[in-house]
Order: C-alpha cells, then sequence, then structure tokens
C-alpha cells in the first residue's frame, strides 16, 4: 500500500476560458523565457547590449524546437512510422517528444546565424546563455508529467509518480519519477555553471561546455533507470552512448580551449564596445571647453596682475625721484 505519492493530472491541457493550453507546452514557454531573461542579464553584465539574446534566440528557439523534434522521430520512429501507427502524429509536437541533443544542435546552429547577424562570437553567446538553457530544461520536465511519460521503473517510495493512464501500452502504477530527477539535476547543472563561470571567469564556450558535461552525466544515470522502450546498442540505450560521447567532447573542449585560449573575452559584442568609446569621447569633448575656458580666465588674471605689478613698480619708481627732487631742493 502507498502512504504517498505525486499523482499525475487527469488531463494534460489547461484551459484559459475557451482557450486550450497543453501542459507540455505551457513549461516549454516558460523556459524558453526564463532562459531568455536569465542570459540577457548575463550578456549585458558581460559588456553586452540588452535585447541581443532574445534577437539571436528567435534563431536559435525555431531551430532547437526543430532539431528536438527530428532526434526524436528519427531515433523513435516506430513510434510513428511501424504497423498501426499514424506518420502524422510525428508533427504532434505538443503531444512531447523533444530530444535535447537535438535541440541543442539545431539549436546551436540558429544561434550561430543569429550571431553572425549580430556580429557577436557564438562561444561568448553560448557561455551568457548556458545557465538559463540549464534552466529551461528543468521546467520542461515537468511537461512529461502533464504527460505522464518519462518515468522509470517500478516503486513504492514516498516521491513515486502515479501513473493512471494505460495509452501507449503504458501500465497503471507507482513509478520512479525520472522527471523529476532530471529537472532537480538541471537546476543543480545550473547553479554550478553559474559559481564555475563566477569563480574561474570562464570564457570561449568553457561555461557552455561545463553545462553540457554536467548534464550528460546526470543523464546518464537518469536514462539507465527508464523504462519507455528505446533502442539499445550492447546493453546500453541509446541516450546512454549519446551521453557518453557527448560528455567526452565536452570535456576534451574544455581542456583544449583553456591551453589554446585561456583567460575570458574583454569584447563579447564590437557594437556595444565602440557605442561606449563613441560616448566617452564625446563626454570628454564636451568636457574640453571647460578647461580652455579656464586657461583663459587664467591667463587673463596674470595679465591683470601684471599691469598692477607694473604699475605699482611705477609709482614706486615715481616716488623715488619726488624723494630725489626733494633732497636737492
Amino acid at each position: 500500500m502507498e502512504l504517498a505519492y505525486i499523482p499525475s493530472p487527469s488531463s494534460g491541457v489547461l484551459y484559459l476560458g475557451p482557450v486550450p493550453l497543453r501542459g507540455y507546452a505551457f513549461c516549454i514557454i516558460i523556459g524558453v523565457f526564463v532562459a531568455v531573461w536569465l542570459g540577457n542579464k548575463r550578456w549585458v553584465a558581460r559588456g553586452g547590449r540588452t535585447g541581443t539574446v532574445a534577437d539571436i534566440a528567435v534563431w536559435a528557439v525555431p531551430f532547437g524546437l526543430l532539431g528536438g523534434r527530428l532526434y526524436h522521430v528519427i531515433t523513435d520512429y516506430q513510434l510513428y512510422f511501424s504497423e498501426g501507427r499514424d506518420w502524422v502524429d510525428a508533427f504532434k509536437i505538443w503531444e512531447g517528444g523533444l530530444g535535447i541533443w537535438g535541440a541543442i544542435a539545431f539549436g546551436a546552429l540558429g544561434a550561430w546565424i543569429g550571431c553572425r547577424r549580430r556580429g557577436v562570437p557564438l562561444p561568448a553567446y553560448a557561455d551568457a546563455v548556458a545557465p538559463g538553457i540549464a534552466f529551461a530544461q528543468a521546467i520542461g520536465r515537468w511537461g512529461n508529467w502533464f504527460n505522464q511519460e518519462l518515468y522509470g521503473r517500478s516503486t513504492d517510495v514516498p516521491w513515486a509518480v502515479e501513473i493512471t493512464s494505460s495509452g501507449d501500452g503504458r501500465v497503471p502504477g507507482t513509478y520512479h519519477p525520472t522527471f523529476l530527477y532530471e529537472s532537480l539535476w538541471c537546476i543543480g547543472v545550473a547553479l554550478l555553471v553559474i559559481w564555475a563561470d563566477r569563480r574561474f571567469k570562464l570564457g570561449h564556450g568553457r561555461a557552455f561546455a561545463l553545462y553540457v558535461a554536467a548534464y550528460c552525466a546526470g543523464r546518464f544515470w537518469i536514462e539507465y533507470m527508464r523504462v519507455d522502450e528505446a533502442h539499445h546498442i550492447l546493453g546500453l540505450r541509446l541516450n546512454n552512448w549519446t551521453s557518453i560521447l557527448v560528455f567526452l567532447l565536452a570535456v576534451l573542449y574544455i581542456v583544449v580551449s583553456a591551453r589554446k585560449r585561456p583567460g575570458r573575452e574583454e569584447v563579447v559584442e564590437p557594437a556595444a564596445a565602440e557605442a561606449a568609446e563613441a560616448a566617452e569621447a564625446e563626454a570628454g569633448e564636451k568636457d574640453a571647453p571647460s578647461v580652455e575656458e579656464d586657461a583663459s580666465g587664467a591667463e587673463g588674471d596674470s595679465d591683470s596682475s601684471g599691469s598692477s605689478d607694473s604699475d605699482d613698480s611705477s609709482d614706486s619708481e615715481g616716488a623715488k625721484d619726488g624723494a630725489g627732487s626733494a633732497k636737492k631742493s
């Protein structure tokens, strides 16, 4: 008998009056806003302009959604193209199914396009948005709770999630809430990146690489607990192998990048730096006339003093001449 568990919602759709709002999509939207908000704060703190992160996100987010969906559909093609399945369901992104690996890869491509248009370096942008992406993942994982998906093995622990749906091969019962485990792990990853970035002044994409490596470490053991259908290679789920490979690549990037380009970028947005220099130059020009006026005033004072001195000397010479004439008399 279960004394406690996390209940699942009876429906994955919330209604705002007559407007349906799916919980999965709602979590994704909130996550995107959090990522852009935090990324903007970090970007401005690094010397960038307000709004640059959002402008680039206009490219990164759609590409990320497309890449995430493509990865999911390709790696779980049997859910959409096997016998008895409807391939049209592959386009129903609101029903769940986004692969983080494809989302990050295609999102990076979109960010690269946006960065080129704004004239900013992609590694610096990636460092700024890395913690926000982790927070966005933490929020987005609750979309799986709305859809009653991505749970682990059966368990009776107090924090087990109750699955009530029997659709798509589900068996009602209580299971490990792997969506919750990953959500908490992502929060930890975000805090780790923020701390490490402040402590070690990470630059040239190393903060982003740290986020990738830390996420993969957690994703490996969380993926190992899941019981949903997946392709296996040598006894491990496909995403386990992906986690190992991406983790090694991220660590390799941190090591090589630290040797070739140590430190942090001094300028992350050239246009912002040029604007700041122009503003300083303009302020200097405004101050310059007041200095010249002070100099002119000082010259005027010295001339007046000179005149007074000459007058005084003339008076003293006149007094001497007068005294000499009085003696002669």
